[in-house]
């Protein structure tokens, strides 16, 4: 699509370009404009509408943004200002050099600055921090018609009018109707009698991952933010309840695989930034394995008189931290969602220590013949022994893999930390010298070694 663009631009063939761009639909020019030189993609958004503009204006790339603002006049950026959602104004502005904030500002009312700063100074990543001021409101005395009336007035500036909300005259917040409701109900009859009374909302102050979880938990499409004295000052939309999902489980996986969460993507990270987010822990991993290399040399006289207990040690191992990556995955996932409280600790370990056990029997039992078919010849009289401390290690291996991955996340939890640092690295790191202090302890006994 976007070589017939640039040939229609080339061309100069603006009649055709504008017909084309108004076949594609909003959400694609992002992707599109990734793909145009920068003067093409001025070209392309100065054919667009008013309305239109503003809408993709939103979802751009900051660096996009920032080049196109760089090239309107001070009439152009007053225009996309004007037609942004106030949330959508303060994104920007936290996205953009003090050069150009200083611009976006100046088109922007005195009003609307007050409510821009207000909005600035809720603390990072809570419902304040990302809710709009740009809603449906009622009074609870407002007939079905009146209420028509305001939204046929104010509609097309606010964010969503699929639900508004009805206060009183201190502004607290008393109830949410749905417009299908009002749809159809008579036009006569008042707000009060088909609103819904004390609806579900928040405080500015809430963490903005706690909001969108209750996006799923409630089926809302607007959640509606209220301050300490219950007076409604701001709604958050479902699509900023997305965006936030997909910021934290970001996040999560970033931390998941030991790394320091970076909020830019993987190809606007310069090459020293990817390389310090990831180094303090390979350092910190890399480190701790130490212990794993001096109880492997505490029991080098073990694997001396055995030699055949060294090839074993990788299994052992990989087996460890497989165990446990699976375990600290499901709970972290658990305790995301709200599926798994901390109070449900003891449930956890029971549950895990039953699974490991299954999972260490068949680990066992299938090593055994491993080990029977390709050492029974060579290791004839300690096939037996082989078998069972290297099963007994798999055993063991398992449940403390399950264990230490089933509960460590639920501990950073309790201390307020994210579980996501309990991911598989660091579980990895602490099974894999549990597993190996257990497998020569085992072989020592076992082996008379």
């Amino acid at each position: 699509m976007f070589e017939i663009i640039q040939n229609l631009i080339k061309e100069k063939k603006i009649s055709e370009l504008h017909s084309m761009l108004d076949t594609i639909n909003s959400a694609d020019f992002p992707s599109l404009f990734e793909e145009l030189e920068e003067e093409e993609i001025v070209i392309i958004y100065r054919l667009l509408t008013k309305e239109k503009a503003a809408e993709i204006f939103a979802e751009l790339d900051s660096d996009i943004q920032e080049k196109l603002i760089n090239v309107f006049t001070d009439k152009e950026l007053k225009n996309v200002v004007d037609e942004l959602f106030m949330d959508d104004t303060v994104d920007l502005i936290e996205e953009m050099p003090a050069s150009v904030v200083k611009r976006i500002l100046k088109s922007v009312g005195a009003s609307d600055r007050k409510v821009i700063n207000e909005l600035l100074n809720y603390p990072e990543d809570s419902a304040g921090s990302i809710m709009t001021t740009e809603f449906i409101e009622f009074k609870a005395d407002n007939t079905i018609q009146e209420g028509f009336d305001i939204i046929r007035k104010t509609g097309l500036k606010k964010e969503t009018v699929y639900r508004a909300y009805v206060v009183d005259n201190s502004r607290n917040l008393l109830g949410s109707v749905d417009i299908k409701e009002m749809l159809i109900s008579d036009r006569n009859i008042k707000i009060k009698e088909i609103m819904e009374s004390n609806p579900i909302s928040v405080l500015t102050s809430v963490d903005q991952e706690k909001v969108a979880k209750m996006f799923d938990k409630y089926n809302y499409v607007a959640m509606p933010v209220v301050d300490k004295e219950n007076r409604l000052v701001g709604i958050v939309t479902i699509d900023d309840a997305i965006d936030v999902i997909q910021e934290e489980n970001t996040e999560d996986f970033e931390k998941m695989a030991a790394m320091i969460p970076n909020e830019d993507t993987y190809f606007k990270t310069g090459v020293l930034t990817h390389a310090k987010n990831r180094i303090i822990w390979l350092l910190v991993l890399m480190l701790s394995s130490t212990f794993t290399g001096a109880i492997i040399e505490k029991y080098e006289a073990a694997f001396a008189a055995v030699p055949i207990l060294v090839a074993f040690i990788p299994m052992i191992m990989d087996t460890g931290g497989n165990c446990g990556s699976q375990s600290s995955t499901l709970i972290i996932r658990g305790l995301a969602l709200d599926e798994i409280k901390i109070s449900d600790v003891f449930k956890v370990i029971w549950k895990e220590i039953r699974v490991a056990i299954i999972v260490g029997i068949i680990l066992a039992l299938v090593t055994s013949v491993r080990i029977y078919f390709q050492y029974g010849r060579v290791y004839a009289g300690q096939t037996i022994n082989l078998s069972i401390v290297v099963g007994l290690t798999l055993i063991a291996t398992a449940l403390i893999a399950k264990l230490v991955g089933g509960v460590l996340p639920m501990i950073a939890k309790k201390l307020k930390l994210d579980p996501a640092i309990m991911a598989a690295p660091l579980i990895t790191t602490i099974v894999d010298m549990c597993s190996i202090l257990v497998f020569f302890q085992i072989a020592v006994r076992v082996m008379n070694i």
